[in-house]
Parts: structure tokens; C-alpha cells; sequence
């Protein structure tokens, strides 16, 4: 029964790493796909900023982790109806940014919430001054390249791991089973 369970064990972390691996080759192939849907994502939640504070803050932890802004840049914040720049927006925050999108000052203790407000009615010289220009998305995928390396070696460990224990299991199963 033990050497039952074993093999059914092993078989099961097999179809886990042949999944693992199925999906990293996947992601290999569709990567323009996968930064097309993290696209669309981020601009769906730009739409809805004010409406989430959950959102919110997660947009916010992204700009400040990543230093960055909206996905591609600021200007995808004009799809959010606080900061977009039409004229019909009576909004204080229209042509503007959230704080997460403002450049850091380490001389200041208190973040000032309000950094971003008319920030891109500036000149583009100007705008890099006072908030991060570039997008998340292309942020994220210099992240990647830059800890490629780490990245992988985590997958590789993980997936060797997986490969090791269920061999280690049978190992250990048979010498009970011969008494």
C-alpha cells in the first residue's frame, strides 16, 4: 500500500512539473501576448483608481516599487476620469498623476500627496523632474532581464526539487517493502 501511495504521489508531482514546464514554454512563446494582457490590465485598473482603495494601493505599491507610471507612461492616466486632461474635467487631479508617480525627494520625511497634481501640463523635461516617466510595463520587463539569471535559478531548484523527491520516496519505499 505505501509504494501505492508513492508511485501515485510521484505521478502527481509529475503531472505538476510537466504542467510547470508547459507553462513556462508557453509564456516563452506568447511573451508579446502575456505583455499585451498586463497591458490591458493595468489600463482597466487605471480606469477604476479612485473607485478601489484595494486597487489603489496596489497601483500605488507598483508605481513606487517599479518607478513608475500608468503602463507604457503618464499619459495612460487620461483614461482614468479624475486625471484625464479634457476639458470637461473639474477635477484638482485633472492632468495629473497619482503621488505614486512622483520622483522621490530623500530630504523630505512626509510624502507629499499632491506632487502630481498638473504634472503633465509640463514640458517633458520638466515632467521628469517631478514624476517617473516610464511605464510600468516596460519597467517590469527590465526587471526581468536584469534578474533573469535568479529568476531562472528559482525555477530550475524548484523543478529539481520536484524531480528529486518522488525518486528519494521510492528509494525509501523499497527497503520497507523487502521486510
Amino acid at each position: 500500500k505505501a509504494s501505492s501511495a508513492v508511485s501515485q504521489f510521484s505521478v502527481f508531482l509529475g503531472i505538476i512539473f510537466f504542467l510547470e514546464l508547459t507553462a513556462g514554454v508557453l509564456a516563452f512563446v506568447f511573451k508579446d501576448w502575456i505583455k499585451d494582457q498586463l497591458y490591458f490590465f493595468i489600463n482597466n485598473n487605471i480606469r477604476a483608481y479612485r473607485d478601489d482603495i484595494d486597487l489603489q494601493n496596489l497601483i500605488d505599491f507598483t508605481q513606487e516599487y517599479w518607478q513608475c507610471c500608468g503602463a507604457f507612461g503618464a499619459d495612460d492616466w487620461n483614461l482614468n476620469i479624475y486625471f484625464n486632461c479634457t476639458d470637461s474635467n473639474a477635477s484638482r487631479e485633472r492632468c495629473g498623476v497619482p503621488f505614486s508617480c512622483c520622483t522621490k525627494d530623500p530630504a523630505e520625511d512626509v510624502i507629499n500627496t499632491q506632487c502630481g497634481y498638473d504634472a503633465r501640463q509640463k514640458p517633458e523635461v520638466d515632467q521628469q523632474m517631478v514624476i517617473y516617466t516610464k511605464g510600468c510595463v516596460p519597467q517590469f520587463e527590465k526587471w526581468l532581464q536584469d534578474n533573469l539569471t535568479i529568476v531562472a535559478g528559482i525555477f530550475i531548484g524548484i523543478a529539481l526539487l520536484q524531480v528529486r523527491h518522488p525518486f528519494l520516496l521510492q528509494m525509501t519505499a523499497k527497503p520497507q517493502e523487502r521486510t
